[in-house]
């Protein structure tokens, strides 16, 4: 998937690939920082810029930290309150050694004055992910959406471990899509964890149905190509709840928390937890047409703007 998405996005191609792949999230924060470690040693930076929550984002701020080298964390100061999310682990330590931390929403100042962090080092930017939004739409904005024949129809990610290696609990959730099926056709891109979780407990055929579309996973353009005029997501990914928002699209999210608050206080987004009943409850919710999102402050699609300013102006 990663060359589709360094097509899909422009990005240019990486001066070094570290080339760690998969493993324990023990073995593959090592071998990041390993190899990180050469870099960082070769190219002497002034200073390591991080996003986000995933291993890497923990292994290089802790090596370059080690190295005298200042660490800038984009999106900074999101909690969940959750110890069993890996990624909750990851934004503390990485919070805790940032030198500057760049905020996507006003929770995560108030995260990080609680946890100590000092008004100098604390910045609201806005979300960096809306300004790749932004961007992207124009790409696709006219062209219709493969969802499009079915309107109104609703697409779905699911992948969180805590959702789908538990039998119990991936066939709650199954269970509340079949309902909502009856009502709305639902395209369902399966993440290969999902797809080999599906195989192992012999649920398949609780996704069989005319209003069923199961996908491979998609690239980034031709997700959002079909997203883009649903009618509702349903999700546990983070990333989904605020993209959803900045585009005013309802969403449920399958978790029992998030470190997004922005996107429920003032966005499109329910949380519905795991469970049928929780998320059958929400999907009521969303029928009756009572939540009325908007957009969060500073998510305009110029956050890498002001970033970048405050970089220049303090160096």
């Amino acid at each position: 998937m990663s060359k589709a998405f360094f097509d899909d996005l422009e990005i240019p191609q990486p001066d070094y690939f570290l080339n760690v792949g998969s493993g324990s999230h023990a073995v593959q924060t090592a071998k990041i920082m390993v190899e990180f470690e050469k870099v960082c040693l070769d190219e002497t930076p002034d200073a390591v810029l991080v996003v986000g929550d995933v291993n890497s984002t923990l292994a290089c701020s802790i090596t370059a930290k080690k190295l005298d080298i200042d660490v800038v964390h984009v999106e900074a100061g999101l909690r969940s309150g959750d110890m069993q999310m890996p990624e909750e682990i990851n934004r503390i330590v990485t919070d805790s050694i940032s030198d500057y931390l760049f905020v996507s929403e006003k929770s995560g100042i108030e995260n990080l004055k609680a946890e100590g962090k000092s008004d100098d080092k604390v910045f609201l930017t806005g979300n960096i992910m809306i300004d790749t939004l932004f961007h992207n739409l124009k790409k696709v904005r006219s062209l219709p959406s493969p969802g499009a024949e079915h309107a109104p129809f609703a697409v779905m990610t699911l992948h969180r471990p805590s959702n789908v290696d538990d039998k119990d609990k991936f066939t709650e959730i199954l269970e509340a899509l079949q309902v909502i099926a009856e009502e709305l056709t639902l395209f369902f891109p399966i993440h290969p964890r999902t797809k080999k979780q599906l195989e192992n407990f012999g649920l398949e055929s609780m996704l069989e149905g005319p209003r069923f579309h199961l996908l491979p996973p998609l690239p980034y353009l031709e997700f959002l190509t079909l997203w883009k005029d649903a009618s509702l997501l349903l999700t546990d990914s983070g990333g989904l709840q605020e993209e959803s928002t900045a585009l005013g699209i309802p969403c449920i999210t399958i978790r029992e928390n998030t470190e997004r608050p922005v996107t429920i206080e003032e966005g499109t987004n329910l949380l519905a937890g795991t469970t049928k009943q929780g998320i059958l409850d929400a999907y009521k919710a969303h029928r009756s047409g009572n939540k009325k999102g908007k957009i969060p402050e500073l998510w305009d699609g110029k956050t890498a703007e002001r970033i970048l300013d405050i970089l220049r102006k303090s160096r």
